[in-house]
């Protein structure tokens, strides 16, 4: 006879030399009247014959299984397989477990970790929209702020601006949309004034416009040349260069690529790991010296990594994760490039009743349940199942109270 964990019974035989039943062979369902949050023993209970007590081995083996694929494979694999505790019966065990533990109110977090590349998070492409020569460019590394040059075109600049719209068209008078009043707001935080900052490219728009041009050294048309401007989120640091001084440009040609100015960390997820990647999600990064810094999910996207060697090609979860704070991107300035650790939270459950896994019983009828023990005796009563995180199991139910005695395996 053997507990869930698969150890020995060592109970020792009754007077009739009978050896009482392991834990985990549990007894028929209490007949109709049976009390069923009770921890006493039903009189005199019907005593199954051999060949029932085969069959009942052999169900139960079945369930224990089951039950361990559940505690291995956590909340998610609890869900697939519906096994919830729904018994309506409280069941009486025969002896008492060979070790108990109490059911304890905690905060239960679903994590996993996964490596990660702290760099400058995700390139971007910045694209010439312009005709003409480059005359000037920048160089790997350097970083450049809001109305400084990112580079020349015909010893003309291209000036960085802020903004999530890129350009798509030229700006002037009678011009109405977001991508003015975008750009009104950039003039603005570089000094210019006169206008209203708002959707219209009015002729005071047109004049705080000449004005930048001429401190530009562009010629003061009023209107804003479709590519003379590049819009990004923010300040962006150089990467790397697509072209040479003296190259030829021209619309749609690639001039370098740019990331943010702060350290980002990126990961690549298994696509059956994508319920950890929301973006907004708080995250724990552990820096390569083991100093732990906050994190937050800033991007989710999906690649497909080409096959090699007459292999499928794979779906992967990219994830860009920012830094949270001065502290953390201070932590993380000494590191160009270094593998770190992200911890990631699939599930929290606050304030929960819990047990260890170990202590879940597979129930003849269906779900699981726990083995209480009170005043000398103990009795199977159904729980229902939770989150599974860290060892250890949410678990709610008539009879399961904070402190509660339950049964463990050996």
């Amino acid at each position: 006879m053997t507990t869930v964990e698969g150890h020995e019974d060592q109970r020792v035989a009754g007077p009739d030399g009978r050896r009482p039943e392991a834990r985990e062979t549990l007894t028929d369902k209490a007949p109709p009247g049976t009390p069923t949050s009770g921890p006493e023993d039903p009189p005199n209970p019907p005593q199954p014959s051999r060949r029932q007590r085969r069959r009942g081995r052999s169900r139960r083996t079945k369930i224990v299984a089951a039950a361990a694929v559940v505690a291995a494979g956590g909340a998610a694999t609890a869900a697939a397989l519906n096994l919830t505790g729904d018994a309506t019966s409280e069941q009486t065990a025969r002896g008492l477990p060979p070790n108990t533990t109490k059911v304890t109110r905690e905060t239960l977090r679903d994590t996993q970790d996964a490596d990660g590349v702290l760099a400058y998070g995700e390139q971007t492409a910045a694209t010439s929209r312009l005709q003409g020569t480059l005359t000037g460019l920048p160089k790997s590394g350097d970083q450049i702020t809001r109305g400084k040059t990112v580079y020349r075109v015909d010893d003309k600049p291209v000036t960085l601006m802020y903004g999530s719209r890129p350009m798509y068209r030229p700006l002037r008078s009678g011009v109405e949309g977001e991508d003015v009043r975008q750009l009104e707001r950039n003039l603005q935080a570089l000094g210019y004034d006169g206008f209203t900052v708002d959707d219209e490219y009015t002729g005071d728009t047109a004049e705080a416009v000449r004005e930048w041009q001429d401190d530009r050294g562009l010629d003061e048309t009023g209107v804003v040349e479709l590519g003379r401007v590049l819009f990004t989120p923010g300040a962006i640091r150089v990467d790397s260069l697509e072209a040479g001084e003296g190259d030829p440009t021209s619309p749609g040609r690639k001039v370098l690529n740019y990331t943010g100015t702060e350290k980002a960390v990126t990961v690549q997820l298994e696509a059956t790991d994508q319920r950890l990647a929301k973006e907004g999600a708080d995250v724990e990064v552990t820096m390569p010296d083991d100093r732990k810094v906050e994190g937050r999910v800033d991007e989710v996207s999906t690649v497909i990594e080409p096959g090699g060697n007459g292999e499928e090609p794979q779906t992967k979860v990219e994830v860009t994760v920012e830094l949270r704070g001065s502290g953390a991107q201070k932590i993380a300035a000494p590191y160009a490039m270094a593998a770190v650790d992200v911890t990631f939270t699939a599930g929290t459950r606050e304030n929960v009743l819990t047990v260890p896994i170990a202590a879940l019983l597979a129930l003849r009828e269906g779900g699981f349940g726990v083995e209480v023990v009170q005043g000398g005796r103990s009795s199977y009563v159904p729980v229902r199942t939770g989150l599974f995180a860290d060892g250890k199991v949410e678990v709610s139910g008539n009879g399961i109270a904070e402190g509660t005695v339950v049964g463990m395996p050996k």
